[in-house]
């Protein structure tokens, strides 16, 4: 043991002596654009583990680097990485002095966090990434930020009114879509509790705040936890002591659209610096009546739809930096909208829906934590479907239309209006639900490995009164903690491999696997990578515990199984519980610059999804003699439910195969010209009627509601951009979408080619297949002065028809024009 003591003790002072003998680099980092300091601007020296990152002055120090030649490769987002040669003698200082860096003109310079959660340049990331920039973001004279994602490669937007962007890749969409993960500055910002879906019209992100947004296809749970299954959407906002100065934003369009947004940044020492945000939009959607569909008075008008939205807006965050490599940052967001909300089951009236988050963040170069809360409040919000079933259920009971109107929204008691009078039930839902995250993660190299390794804790509180989630027990609580294990080394100078795994357990689900594995190779001026993923989604509290009762119709969720009695025969069936829906996707592809100026993406892939989980479908027949007796050993047939006799719930699917590939060409003519091409395609053996893998409802054969894709098989984008005319006052951009017809399957929502112009009793009218068109888009400003700039856009140019999304209205033409102040602070180049 002496022995070993006096060898470990020698290591340790030769190590000791090396590093002290080992040379120091030092220098200063700018932009090229502004000649201001680049901050968290990262510094490596090749070949070694030695390197740094750049502190509030933008300088850095490098110490015990070893004699010898070697590169330093300077990375730091939205410039292009540079390599500054290098020499060190024994025991010497190298003072490089004030590196510049150029802001970066094509995509293949991007750089890019999200892929492994570290700086690397876009064209070497292990995954198909894409960003959009606060320049793009810039460029788009409107406040609605999810138009842009129409140019990433892969990605499927649809419209469903003037405010309504819905996301998805991959395919399998439908109305409550949580397969695309969304984050904003590493925070989970999807509502909190029951429904888990995207924040979208009520997050706290104005558009002026975005640094950039990076958005990953495929399985990303091996670094980023429970549901990141169909890919990610990271936004990361503005550093404060990068974008200083202040920006007021008017804006206003047809479709009475009025927006005002505001972002304040300042440093107030060499320690603190702060930023606030705000915005409030205003307009009118375009009018769309759906009809419902009642039992014993058939099709009814949609009663008392209000088109209006409106959004407010507001943030703040405060840095504090107690040495050169920490930040402690603590921000709050608040947002609340009002608008039209699509639903499985018909349309939502959104009133006042409230979005609030508290984040506290601590930032080392090698070591990241963070704890943040998130809560909403649904407000005056109701079903636009119960509330008309009550409307004219009251009617036709005698009341008068004053009454109807009154107690269609409010519920009553039976007598309660007028002696007899029915009972009808409260078309609304609460919503308190809440959300508590911590998560620790560390970075190092040792041995030539990147290693990154990291734990997270999620506490979901779903908070509803039984209003939509079956929680007469009280509030349904649930945890869910996870580590994770990312390694990556270079094989060879061009060779390199990624491996990841990372392990959850979920109160309801238990332990959960997710690996990761890529290779990269370097070649052709770019990088061809292959990877492997597989990652899951536990069903959303929703999908567990959702209880919903139209009159016409009863929706149950399936998180502890089902008992279906035929109250005739008194045959007995039963529907398993949902499962977590995994996904293993193999996907190879290649991005870079084979040719001078041509920036080439491609992406091939295949998946395999276990215990898909499927859109609501019905489990009894629609006149039949069968009813819901046991929610999983709960009877429940004292329940109001069980007077029914049609019930839908949400199902997993055997087994179903998915493949697709997306393809992306950016053509750069020069930093100020270029022209892109956007092309995917998708499919799955979902559309095999005699895979009896996909029947979801159990009865042998699989429907039209079962093979739905719920995706257009093909989609298309072109684009062109001109920037910096005019004497750099002037910047244009057209972009063309081409979306062909597809039928869509959700619920009660049907939007396809059979049955087109009618319904099916129970479900709501299908207008026809979505899609079937080609939007124009342009848009365009220009530079007034230093500080002012006017900008103007319009979507759909020529006012076709575009329809994009179940249970929404057709689209027409959409203008917009603001003018942006942009007062003191320094240059942005993205």
């Amino acid at each position: 043991m002496k022995k070993l003591y006096l060898i470990l003790l020698s290591l340790l002072c030769i190590t000791g002596v090396a590093m002290a003998q080992g040379g120091t680099i030092t220098g200063k980092i700018v932009g090229s654009d502004s000649q201001e300091p680049l901050i968290g601007a990262s510094v490596l020296v090749e070949r070694t583990a030695k390197g740094a990152t750049t502190n509030t002055a933008g300088e850095f120090t490098i110490t015990g680097v070893p004699a010898g030649n070697y590169s330093l490769r300077i990375t730091y987002v939205g410039y292009s990485d540079s390599r500054v040669p290098v020499t060190i003698a024994e025991g010497g200082t190298v003072n490089l002095g004030t590196v510049s860096m150029t802001a970066s003109a094509m995509m293949s310079d991007e750089i890019v966090v999200s892929a492994t959660r570290r700086p690397e340049k876009l064209t070497e990331a292990p995954a198909a990434i894409s960003v959009i920039s606060s320049r793009d973001l810039t460029e788009l004279p409107s406040f609605n930020i999810g138009e842009v994602l129409n140019k990433v490669q892969g990605v499927e937007v649809v419209r469903s009114g003037v405010i309504g962007v819905g996301i998805n890749a991959r395919g399998f969409n439908n109305a409550f879509n949580v397969k695309m993960y969304q984050m904003t500055d590493g925070r989970n910002s999807m509502l909190p509790g029951g429904t888990g879906l995207p924040a979208g019209f009520y997050n706290t992100t104005i558009k002026e705040d975005i640094e950039r947004v990076e958005v990953i296809l495929g399985p990303s749970s091996a670094l980023y936890g429970p549901n990141a299954h169909n890919g990610i959407i990271n936004t990361i906002t503005k550093d404060p002591r990068r974008h200083q100065g202040t920006t007021v934003v008017l804006g206003a369009g047809n479709q009475d659209v009025l927006s005002a947004r505001f972002r304040h940044a300042s440093v107030i020492s060499p320690k603190f610096a702060f930023k606030v945000t705000g915005e409030y939009t205003q307009g009118r959607d375009f009018e769309f009546q759906d009809t419902v569909y009642n039992a014993t008075l058939g099709a009814l008008p949609e009663y008392d739809v209000d088109y209006k939205f409106d959004s407010k807006r507001f943030g703040s965050a405060l840095y504090y930096s107690p040495t050169e490599k920490i930040d402690i940052i603590a921000d709050y967001g608040f947002g609340q909208g009002s608008n039209i909300g699509v639903t499985n089951n018909g349309r939502n009236q959104i009133n006042d829906w409230t979005f609030q988050y508290l984040q506290g963040r601590f930032v080392t170069p090698r070591l990241f934590g963070q704890l943040y809360a998130t809560w909403n409040d649904a407000g005056d919000t109701y079903q636009i479907n119960a509330r008309t079933n009550n409307y004219y259920a009251l009617l036709a009971a005698g009341a008068t239309p004053a009454q109807a109107h009154q107690y269609s929204k409010s519920g009553a008691k039976k007598d309660e209006i007028y002696p007899g009078s029915p009972a009808v039930a409260f078309p609304g839902f609460i919503d308190l639900s809440h959300r508590l995250n911590g998560e620790l993660q560390y970075n190092n190299n040792f041995a030539g490995f990147d290693i990154i390794t990291g734990i997270s804790y999620q506490r979901d509180v779903a908070y509803s009164r039984q209003t939509y989630l079956d929680d007469k027990a009280g509030n349904i609580i649930l945890n869910q903690i996870g580590g994770v294990v990312q390694i990556e080394r270079n094989l060879t100078d061009k060779l390199k491999a990624l491996v990841a795994g990372r392990v959850d357990n979920h109160d309801n689900y238990g332990t959960q696997f997710s690996p990761k594995a890529a290779l990269t190779y370097n070649a052709l001026g770019g990088t061809f990578r292959a990877t492997y993923g597989k990652a899951y989604s536990a069903p959303s509290i929703q999908f567990q515990e959702f209880y919903a009762n139209t009159g016409a119709l009863a929706i149950l969720g399936n998180g502890a199984g089902l008992t279906i009695e035929n109250t005739e025969t008194g045959a007995i069936r039963t529907i398993d519980r949902l499962e977590v829906e995994k996904v293993q996707t193999f996907e190879v592809g290649y991005k870079g610059t084979p040719v001078k100026n041509l920036y080439f993406d491609i992406s091939s892939w295949y998946a395999k999804s276990k215990d898909f989980i499927s859109p609501l479908t019905a489990i009894t027949p629609l006149m039949g003699k069968e009813r819901v007796i046991k929610k999983g050993d709960v009877d429940v047939r004292e329940s109001a439910a069980t007077l029914l006799n049609y019930y839908l719930t949400y199902l997993n699917y055997g087994q179903v195969n998915s493949w697709g590939t997306d393809l992306g060409l950016n053509y750069y003519f020069d930093d100020n010209y270029s022209m892109g091409l956007k092309y995917s395609y998708f499919n799955s053996d979902i559309t095999d009627k005699d895979n009896l893998d996909n029947d979801a409802n159990g009865d042998k054969k699989v429907s039209a509601a079962e093979s739905s894709l719920n995706a257009a098989k093909h989609r298309v984008n072109f684009n062109i951009t001109a920037r910096n005319l005019a004497n750099n006052k002037l910047f244009l951009s057209l972009n063309l979408r081409y979306l062909p017809e597809f039928d869509f399957y959700s619920g009660s929502q049907i939007a396809a080619e059979k049955g087109a112009g009618s319904r099916v009793p129970g479900f709501n009218y299908n207008h026809g297949p979505l899609g079937g068109f080609t939007s124009v888009d342009l848009s365009g400003g220009y530079k007034l002065t230093n500080w002012s700039t006017l900008g103007a856009s319009v979507s759909n140019l020529f006012n076709d028809e575009q329809r994009e999304y179940v249970g929404s209205p057709v689209i027409g033409r959409l203008y917009s024009v603001e003018l942006r102040f942009d007062f003191g602070g320094k240059k942005e180049s993205k």
